[in-house]
This record gives C-alpha cells, sequence and structure tokens, in this order.
C-alpha cells in the first residue's frame, strides 16, 4: 500500500500509462482487462477507492443516489492526486503521459479532478460520468483531451448529467469528444472500441 491506497502497478512497453478508476464495489483489479484492451501497450496504475459504502468500495462519499459530498470529492480528489504523484516516482512513469480512464464513480472522481486542476493529465476517458461538482473554479485548462461515453438510456448518469459535464469542460479550454451508446449505465463492447479509437487517433496519441 501507498498513501493508504490498495493498489496494482502494471508496467507495460509503452510510454503511457493508464490511471484506471473503478466503479462502486469495484476494486483494484476490476478494469485492468479494460485497460489492456484499449492500450495493449501501455503501464497500468490501478488503485482501490477507500471510501467503504455498505462495504463497497468508492473514491468520494455521497450522501444519496446521485446526491455527492462535493467537501469529500474535493478532498479525496487532492488526495488521490498526491498517490498518483507518489506512484510516479516509486514506478518511475512520466505523469506527462498520465491519461485517466474511470468507470461511474471512477468517471466522477477523475473529472473531478480535471476540473479542480489537481493533477495534469493528458487526457481522460470517462465512461458514464456526472457533474462532480456544483461550482468548479473556473480555470482554464490547456492540453486536455476527453472523451466521454454515455447511455443514452442511462438512469444515473443521464444524457442531461452527460450534457452538463461538456460544458463545464468546454468552458474550460478542454478538447471534449461525446458517443452515446445505446446502452445503459453498463459498459459495452462498443465504449470499448471508441475508447480505443478515440486514442489511438485523438490529439493526444
Amino acid at each position: 500500500m501507498m498513501n493508504d491506497f490498495t493498489y496494482q502497478f502494471i508496467p507495460g512497453t509503452g510510454d503511457r500509462t493508464l490511471l484506471l478508476l473503478h466503479g462502486t464495489g469495484g476494486n483494484e483489479n476490476d478494469l485492468l482487462p479494460l485497460g489492456r484492451a484499449i492500450d495493449p501497450e501501455a503501464s497500468l496504475l490501478s488503485p482501490r477507492g477507500k471510501v467503504l459504502e455498505n462495504g463497497a468500495p468508492r473514491f468520494f462519499r455521497r450522501l444519496a443516489e446521485g446526491v455527492f459530498d462535493e467537501k469529500d470529492v474535493v478532498a479525496r480528489a487532492h488526495e488521490l492526486a498526491n498517490f498518483v504523484s507518489v506512484a510516479a516516482k516509486k514506478h518511475g512513469f512520466d505523469q506527462n503521459t498520465l491519461v485517466a480512464i474511470g468507470y461511474s464513480n471512477g468517471a466522477n472522481i477523475a473529472s473531478a479532478m480535471i476540473l479542480l486542476g489537481v493533477l495534469k493529465f493528458r487526457g481522460a476517458i470517462l465512461f458514464r460520468p456526472m457533474v462532480p461538482l456544483s461550482h468548479p473554479p473556473e480555470t482554464a485548462l490547456e492540453n486536455c483531451a476527453v472523451l466521454i461515453c454515455g447511455g443514452r438510456f442511462d438512469p444515473i448518469a443521464t444524457p442531461h448529467q452527460v450534457n452538463a459535464l461538456v460544458e463545464l469542460l468546454l468552458g474550460r479550454n478542454v478538447e471534449v469528444e461525446v458517443r452515446m451508446q445505446e446502452s445503459g449505465h453498463e459498459l459495452t463492447n462498443a465504449d470499448v472500441e471508441a475508447a480505443r479509437d478515440w486514442l489511438a487517433a485523438s490529439a493526444i496519441a
């Protein structure tokens, strides 16, 4: 463990490192196959969320379904950013190549980290995200590209939530691409294909 995070680090043959952030009830192993499918050559850094909700790991507290404890979001975003910085030194990867890949709760903490500017990502792939903060800083964010994959029938991370997050990111100079899948909150093969194609073709390739 490092900074009290349980995590996996799997070195890759390429220059890029993927920060894998699981959804509620997941762990440090859940997204390893997804990360490898999206970029077979990348190093993988996958922490387990430290907040427990009825025994299910998360990256920050929520007060109810869809209602986040925003003070905890901010604190946990800083804590996770510090973990990544320490991990970069320990494992010898370049933070400038870091791409976050988050699903659900993991996508929300990743978007919070981007909006707060606590960690400079080269890019991020957010599966089924919501708006994590009602009043994020107005800071312009340079050289960051984000792919958002939403589900048209998602009852949790609704298309309205996706659109609101897109507007927040665009208003801060983030390059955003959106793919809406014919699905609900679950991940699909189409999500994996979209992420792989975007990562290979985007400005961060």
